[in-house]
């Protein structure tokens, strides 16, 4: 039993003002096992000033100072490997092959921002001006419990790498993966009140960040309705906002695709993270003149899934994150039958041999329209549709049908024509044939996916205002 008591702040672990207290769970037992005491909104301002004082001196440190920074950091991270990685599979649930791809990301966040930062310009000449590109100042991250080191890694390293300081808000169902990465985090040994960490709820902490006047930007990973949020807060300050939202990737089946190869990736693709990740491909188009085919190979691909135990490497499914979670996915699937879809695969209640966890047995409905809510809204679990389209053309358009623009993926034999389908999908990432991710391009959504971009310049960029000076 892990009891959290402490936040971070001005370089130190301090206790609290806040009183409150939060259970924490693992999802694969449902069994309790902390609790964390959660900042208030004195808390949060405590870490607001610690930046604010941090940071006119943080602001003029060199680009070989925040590089040495960065890469202390990273180092810090990957000497407690198997620590973080053993909570996060304790405490979220991930599978193996997650757990053990996240720890190695948050820690070459800090490398890869660094790469950005050696060949940055700060200074450059346009026509009779000097513009040089300045720190924002005091940045607000809010981070979900999807991929709890990830988010606050890559957002650290952008603050750093911009020469601002950070507040950090991360979830408080993920408060022991937090009390870890910030006890490495500390070990770096950066200068008091660069970064400060308050575990608290999002309608309290998070909502005195969005609307705190000494925060000049705020940077939310999360639901589009929480961003919503966010964004009319910050409006009375004018904070520049970089927000990374929901949802429902088209995952394209091109009639010219090796079903052989294309059928696994689109699996993968869907399930990724127990289909509990914003990029996952949720949406399956099939060509019609294939149907059959493609939906006998997803039902024998998808039965053949694994879920269960997080640590048994075999497992590709793990639980949800938390009983309302698990609540909220069950709703969708009985809402599919409710709406005339038909189950390939999967459909209500736990998977066979597993009677505790909040486990989600893999679940693939047909007879799907892109009308349809379970084809329209991010259920953020592992639930995919399947639906047909006529012509290319056709398959765009539903593709395109959505409120949202996160990710897309297109899988075809011919990469020119991959290339074609992918010019026309309005997202911010297409990714073909499972291409692997890179980390120094731009990441953010079209439409109600977000606004703003992360990652590499684009993102060291969204951090920093350029200062025109005419001579």
């Amino acid at each position: 039993m892990r009891t959290i008591t402490q936040i971070y702040i001005d370089g130190a672990f301090v206790s609290p003002h806040g009183e409150e207290t939060a259970d924490l769970f693992n999802p694969s037992t449902e069994e309790k096992i902390g609790t964390v005491r959660l900042g208030d909104r004195q808390d949060a301002r405590a870490a607001i000033a610690a930046a604010k004082r941090a940071f006119p001196a943080f602001s003029k440190t060199s680009k070989a100072e925040r590089i040495d920074m960065l890469k202390r950091l990273s180092a810090a991270v990957s000497a407690r490997t198997e620590e973080l990685t053993a909570a996060m599979a304790e405490e979220y649930g991930a599978p193996h092959y997650f757990t053990g791809f996240s720890v190695l990301h948050a820690a070459s966040a800090f490398l890869n921002m660094a790469e950005t930062l050696e060949g940055y310009d700060f200074t450059r000449q346009i026509g009779r001006a000097e513009v040089t590109m300045q720190p924002l100042g005091v940045v607000a991250a809010i981070t979900p419990w999807n991929s709890n080191y990830g988010f606050i890694c890559g957002k650290l390293a952008t603050a750093i790498a911009a020469g601002s300081t950070i507040v950090i808000k991360p979830s408080e169902m993920s408060a022991i993966q937090t009390q870890l990465l910030t006890e490495c985090l500390h070990a770096a040994g950066l200068p008091k009140g660069v970064f400060n960490i308050v575990n608290g709820r999002g309608d309290v902490v998070g909502a005195e960040f969005s609307v705190h006047p000494d925060i000049a930007k705020v940077t939310f990973t999360g639901s589009t309705a929480v961003g919503r949020q966010i964004l009319k807060a910050g409006a009375e300050t004018l904070k520049r906002v970089t927000l990374e939202l929901g949802g429902k990737g088209p995952n394209i089946i091109l009639a010219d695709a090796d079903l052989g190869q294309a059928i696994p990736t689109v699996l993968m693709m869907g399930l990724g993270n127990s289909g509990q990740a914003c990029v996952a491909g949720t949406r399956i188009l099939a060509p019609a003149s294939r149907l059959t085919e493609i939906l006998a190979g997803l039902k024998a691909g998808i039965e053949a899934v694994k879920t269960g135990d997080p640590k048994d490497p075999q497992v590709r499914v793990g639980p949800m994150v938390s009983q309302k979670q698990f609540d909220r996915v069950q709703s969708y699937i009985r809402l599919g039958r409710e709406e005339g879809a038909e189950i390939l695969a999967g459909g209500e209640g736990r998977p066979d041999g597993l009677e505790r966890g909040w486990f989600i047995r893999p679940t693939i409905f047909t007879s799907v329209t892109n009308e349809m809510r379970i084809a329209r809204e991010e259920i953020f679990g592992p639930v995919l549709v399947v639906i047909p389209y006529k012509d290319e053309e056709d398959a765009i358009r539903i593709a395109n049908d959505t409120s949202y623009g996160l990710q897309a993926y297109v899988h075809s034999s011919d990469l020119d024509h991959s290339r074609k389908i992918a010019d026309r999908l309005e997202s911010g990432r297409v990714v073909i044939n499972g291409a692997p991710h890179e980390p120094l391009a731009p990441f953010g959504g079209f439409k109600q996916s977000g606004i703003g971009r992360e990652y590499g310049r684009f993102g060291l960029e969204a951090m920093l205002e350029p200062r025109a000076v005419l001579v």
